[in-house]
């Protein structure tokens, strides 16, 4: 009954449908299995609560929402396999899924299952063409100024404390602490005496802690936070006194700082003109030219350089059996030693630019580059442009992988081509690569002055479509939740219902994209017999 009425009511069907017709579901229960113990009372169907979570975020639905769409919608209960009078389930048993998708890699297995569906429906396939790139994510947590770090860590200590021992705060609380802690803290852009109210924060932190401090008694998860934030914001001084850090004292790495006490996971993260405090999001997607673009994995990591998300990458592309042949990538993600380990590792070519030497000749296209020297790997000498011979060869662990060879300062001081080689009074000394990766490298920026090779990275540009329907139509910019965990299982979420909406729009021939049809008026032009530029889309 629900699949003929639904039928009847959709002849053109909708995404939800397509999920069940096209891949008979994305999953089964028994692919749960691990996921749940062998005893207890009977749960809810895993794969029903996983599609119900898929199609969450494919219409960006909230969680009550989302078990309304269940009750009344008559393609949801197509997808799941529902009686018409089926009253579905409470919405916060889709939380309770989450939080048990959240454990371990469950969110990445989650998308293994989805990934294999796909593939066995033939809309998908290793050793193509796929690109990456990255976005940030804001965290759920709000932007707080060191005082409101402060005193919201307090807070929460103490609200800890009520919960667990509230025999403890009766010689430590007093009206000055209710009228501090007693509510959110919430301060205007520029409040009073904001140092003096800083250390009286820290004045109670160090209090709170030491009252709380017992060798029977387990520290809470936010004292613990309490205490690291003490010891990232606060240090005592000669005369044994609590005050806040100033600059000459130093602050520990901005990767380690805690933002804020309910989400331990975000860090403040500074890239070009964009500042923010969050995460950052690696997409990987197909680009073939005959196949729909499908998002084969997704990363949600701390703010960290790009170049370290490659490995992880083709490791979960390789359990997946998705490696592709050719990787494009922008510059922030190579590295010569990169291109040498995806190639030797995995046989994937990694395509994008590599990094100009970052010397001043470069950049001043003057003077003598570390190209004009000749480098002689067998004997271990590098010569000049001059003629002169380097004195010493360093392969040191520090700079590795890196090789130095240091002039001497008898052959360089006197030189009259001096001034176009080095500045300052020290020698020439010139950092090269190992003979393996110094010809690759020499290879990779040969290769990026060839048009067809541009012509073949240009299509890494459109994976920043990809980002944008990402953050724009799906909110993936935005963390709906708490901490790392929950925040990648709301991009796995996010990208398997986008594979689902571009596959749903598909044809039953699986073509691709048709282009737009002539407007009217550009059909006027052409009756009339204006030329009609190449940009214009044409119908059929």
């Amino acid at each position: 009954m629900t699949a003929r009425v639904t039928r009847a009511s959709n002849p053109q069907g909708t995404t939800a449908m397509w999920v069940r017709d096209r891949l008979d579901g994305l999953w089964c229960d028994e692919d749960f299995t691990a996921w749940y113990p062998r005893d207890g009372r009977p749960g809810l169907s895993p794969a029903q609560l996983a599609t119900v979570c898929v199609l969450q975020f494919l219409l960006n639905l909230s969680d009550r929402q989302a078990a309304e769409a269940v009750r009344c919608r008559l393609d949801f209960k197509y997808a799941l396999g529902l009686e018409l009078d089926d009253p579905g389930s409470h919405h916060s048993v889709l939380g309770d899924f989450r939080d048990r998708l959240a454990r371990g890699d469950r969110a990445d297995q989650l998308l293994d299952l989805a990934l294999a569906r796909l593939a066995a429906a033939g809309l998908v396939k290793q050793r193509g063409r796929q690109r990456t790139d990255s976005t940030h994510v804001l965290a759920a947590a709000r932007d707080l100024t060191r005082l409101e770090l402060v005193l919201e860590a307090v807070r929460a200590a103490l609200e800890e404390l009520a919960r667990d021992a509230p025999e403890l705060l009766d010689p430590l609380v007093t009206a000055e602490w209710a009228e501090r802690y007693g509510r959110p803290v919430r301060l205007c852009s520029q409040p009073s005496h904001p140092i003096a109210r800083l250390t009286e924060a820290g004045a109670d932190a160090h209090a709170l802690l030491a009252l709380a401090r017992a060798p029977d008694r387990a520290t809470g998860p936010a004292r613990e936070v309490l205490r690291q934030i003490l010891v990232q914001q606060f240090i005592v001084d000669e005369r044994g006194r609590l005050r806040p850090r100033a600059d000459k004292d130093g602050f520990p790495p901005g990767g380690r700082q805690i933002r804020s006490p309910y989400d331990l996971d975000t860090r403040f993260a500074l890239r070009g003109n964009t500042r923010w405090s969050g995460y950052l999001l690696h997409v990987t997607e197909t680009c073939d030219f005959d196949r729909p673009n499908v998002i084969t994995d997704v990363a949600t990591t701390v703010p960290t350089r790009d170049t370290a998300a490659v490995p992880g990458i083709h490791t979960r592309l390789n359990k997946r059996c998705l490696l592709p042949a050719e990787h494009l990538l922008d510059g922030g993600y190579l590295s010569v030693a990169l291109l040498d380990q995806s190639d030797r590792t995995y046989g994937v070519t990694l395509i994008g630019p590599v990094k100009a030497s970052g010397q001043w000749q470069h950049k001043e296209q003057t003077g003598f580059a570390r190209d004009d020297f000749t480098i002689d790997f067998a004997n271990r000498q590098v010569t000049c442009p001059r003629g002169q011979t380097a004195k010493s060869w360093v392969e040191a662990p520090a700079q590795a992988p890196y090789i130095s060879a240091r002039f001497r300062p008898r052959h360089c001081d006197p030189c009259p081509t001096r001034s176009l080689c080095a500045r300052g009074r020290a020698a020439r000394t010139v950092y090269f690569l190992p003979q393996q990766l110094h010809e690759l490298q020499a290879r990779s920026r040969a290769d990026q002055q060839d048009p067809a090779w541009r012509q073949l990275y240009a299509v890494r540009s459109g994976v920043e479509g990809t980002i944008a329907e990402l953050a724009l139509g799906h909110r993936a910019r935005r963390c709906r939740f708490h901490g790392l965990p929950k925040t990648h299982v709301q991009h796995v979420l996010t990208a398997i219902a986008v594979n689902i909406e571009r596959l749903a729009e598909q044809d039953p021939q699986n073509a691709i994209h048709r282009p737009r049809r002539p407007t009217a008026f550009q059909q006027y032009l052409v009756s009339h017999g204006f030329p009609r530029p190449l940009w214009w889309r044409q119908g059929k």
